[in-house]
């Protein structure tokens, strides 16, 4: 398949964008990601189409938003029924491989079922069954010795999984890891960690090795999967995705101790928001009735000294990766691959670390979990550049199609941003972000659900029956510390930004199936 690209898509858990040395951050070392933003297009304003793991790594695949994709919070599941971008991909004559963390479907226990309800049982669910297999990311899959994945897998002929993160990882990981290490119950588990003096919750000092750790499975796997594709002419899609930076904190070796805590300063504290909102001040309520965390997974106020401990060890798990991706790129070159092959960087979400206190993520709709590095390095035109230009995670699917010389399937909502790779400074005059939770928490009675809207200047976000929102001038405010909501002063930019939201909420319709008939 003459030219053909290759195309190695590095994706990463948790990372906001001005957390990495090309993006300005003045302390993390990350030389290998800045050197493919020096020969690539570095997107300044690149958006998630959701700050949560899996229904915006759904949006990722489909190229279509959560409310519409169906994956609208953790714990769902991408149906099998839906199309992927990668699917595309495998039937233009792709080789097509998942390394890493997948997160289409649960990996706990746990999953969101529709009920099997028979035809006298009570109706629970929208939905009838569907008798697909979604057990495939469960951890009890993989405590056999081998577990035949079943593929193609959302498109991918090739699947290296790994679930969880850190030491918790499982997957192919946790069987690879289980024969390499026979003691290795000892070797994960806060209950084994090693000794250290950092306080902050989800900080402790694994005693797995370096090349034992989830980065280091990943990065082998790799590398072995490009070397393997050398000698072929066919072309290739690898997405190499790792479950760092995500919680806990506790990178290995080197690399717990790489960064002093000290040398990390906060940016904003709770007291520096003017009119802070409801999950701000629940959080803080809490931290001053509890302190540490509610669970594992929500966002906690934590304190400065905490924030900081965060903060280094998210910089040392960030320099473990750049590590990692500088050898996988090595690999390319040595196989003669690089000169034909689209590499590209990206998170999933990203972090609150630190902002107003917050760690981790949630409901708020700061910058800090919206906004999330894109680079994008092509050998069509290897020249560092850096692009103003507005886009999302739903246009990825759409842009990688085109860049491959397919056509995208009806239904896709993104839009292919190609053309800013080359030069082009705009693309979309605004953005919509979701937020669906599964659950009443963060101060909300019920459920959160949240609609921003998004434009180069400016940031409107309105929740589910509340009467009060968010109006965030970011040129002049980039921290989000004013709310102008109720500033009168602001009222016609924020009856603008009403008028876009709801545009952009109409333009989100599913249109697929696409009708043929009049009636």
């Amino acid at each position: 398949m003459a030219g053909k690209p290759n195309f190695l898509y590095f994706m990463v858990d948790q990372h906001r964008a001005d957390w990495l040395g090309c993006y300005g951050h003045p302390l993390v070392k990350t030389p290998n990601i800045d050197m493919l933003a020096a020969k690539g297009t570095r997107f300044d304003e690149f958006h998630v189409a959701t700050p949560i793991c899996m229904p915006n790594r759904a949006s990722f695949m489909t190229g279509r938003m959560p409310s519409v994709n169906g994956l609208r919070y953790n714990g769902c599941t991408l149906s099998e029924r839906a199309n992927t971008f990668v699917d595309v991909l495998k039937a233009g004559g792709y080789a097509t491989a998942s390394i890493g963390k997948s997160h289409l479907q649960p990996m706990t226990a746990m999953q969101a079922r529709h009920p099997d309800t028979g035809l006298d049982g009570p109706i629970k669910e929208a939905w009838k069954p569907d008798t697909a297999n979604y057990g495939n990311e469960e951890p009890a899959r993989y405590e056999a010795e081998h577990f035949e994945f079943p593929t193609p897998y959302y498109g991918f002929d090739h699947v290296d999984m790994v679930t969880a993160h850190g030491d918790k990882a499982g997957g192919h990981y946790r069987q690879w890891f289980r024969k390499k290490h026979p003691n290795w119950q000892e070797l994960h588990d806060p209950a084994n960690q090693l000794p250290h003096n950092y306080t902050c919750p989800q900080a402790y000092r694994t005693p797995i090795p370096e090349d034992s750790y989830p980065t280091a499975f990943i990065r082998d796997r790799a590398k072995d999967y490009l070397s393997g594709r050398a000698a072929s002419e066919q072309p290739f899609f690898s997405y190499v995705s790792f479950p760092d930076p995500h919680h806990p904190f506790n990178p290995p070796g080197k690399y717990w101790d790489m960064y002093d805590p000290d040398d990390f300063a906060l940016q904003t504290r709770f007291e520096d928001h003017k009119n802070p909102p409801l999950p701000l001040r629940d959080a803080r309520e809490y931290f001053e009735k509890h302190g540490g965390q509610q669970t594992p997974q929500l966002a906690f106020m934590a304190t400065d000294r905490e924030v900081q401990e965060a903060m280094a060890l998210t910089a040392g798990m960030i320099t473990m990766i750049d590590d990692a991706l500088g050898e996988i790129i090595q690999t390319l070159k040595d196989n003669g691959q690089y000169e034909n092959t689209v590499i590209i960087f990206n998170a999933d979400h990203g972090d609150y670390l630190g902002d107003f206190n917050l760690l981790l993520k949630g409901p708020w709709a700061l910058r800090s979990i919206n906004r999330v590095p894109m680079i994008w390095s092509d050998p069509d035109s290897r020249q560092g550049r850096v692009t103003p230009a507005l886009a999302s995670t739903i246009d990825v699917s759409a842009t990688v199609l085109e860049r491959a010389g397919l056509d995208p399937y009806f239904g896709i909502q993104g839009r292919s941003f190609l053309d800013c790779v080359h030069g082009k400074e705009t693309h979309r005059d605004s953005l919509l972000i979701e937020f669906n939770d599964g659950f009443a928490r963060n101060g909300f009675a019920e459920s959160a659900r949240v609609r921003s809207v998004v434009t180069r200047e400016w940031q409107l976000s309105v929740y589910k029956d509340q009467k009060w929102g968010e109006l965030y001038d970011l040129k002049n405010d980039p921290l989000q510390t004013h709310n102008l909501w109720d500033s009168q002063a602001h009222a016609s930019v924020k009856a603008s930004l009403f008028e876009g939201l709801a545009q952009q909420l109409i333009g989100q319709m599913d249109e697929s199936p696409q009708s043929s008939r009049l009636a």
